[in-house]
């Protein structure tokens, strides 16, 4: 063994990871996007983050084994939906595979796009698709904010100790 490989700490296992993780308070996000057909497509993401200032720049991570995973990077566009606190059984639904996810929440379109958002969600982003980073099982989409909606204030719903919190 090397000295520079001894000096270099093992990675820790999958489980310890996902333990560590829970304890990171994370958004509830509802990512939506419409298909090459005009298909209304969507998922539940936590791993949601600012990347950029300038240009304004947010990143999701998306599973490669997601049900979402070809339609949203063949999307030129998509929708963050910032989930309020009283939308954990949209946060729910759209988690589950096997059913009309869209069948939880009222929808609209995001006017000239097509592009399914929830009007009543603490805040929303339309992004265009810039950049497709390949990261271990996952993949970061990277997209630039093109608009932003805010519904009435209210408190996020956000994802910690493996369950759902709506903060003070």
């Amino acid at each position: 063994m090397t000295v520079e490989a001894l000096a270099r700490p093992s990675l820790i296992g999958n489980q310890e990871f996902r333990d560590a993780m829970a304890l990171l308070a994370a958004p509830v996000t509802i990512v939506t996007t419409v298909d090459a057909v005009g298909r209304r497509r969507g998922f539940t993401a936590s791993a949601v983050s600012s990347v950029s200032m300038d240009p304004p720049l947010l990143s999701v991570g998306l599973a490669r084994t997601s049900s979402c995973h070809d339609d949203l990077l063949a999307a030129p566009e998509f929708v963050v939906n910032v989930l309020a606190g009283h939308q954990q059984d949209v946060a729910r639904g759209f988690a589950r595979q096997g059913q009309d996810r869209f069948a939880h929440g009222t929808f609209a379109e995001w006017p000239g796009t097509g592009l399914p958002y929830l009007p009543d969600a603490l805040m929303t982003l339309h992004c265009r698709l810039t950049q497709v980073v390949e990261a271990g099982d996952h993949v970061l989409v990277l997209g630039a904010i093109c608009g932003t909606r805010a519904s009435a204030p209210g408190k996020a719903l956000v994802w910690y100790d493996r369950a759902f919190h709506t903060p003070g």
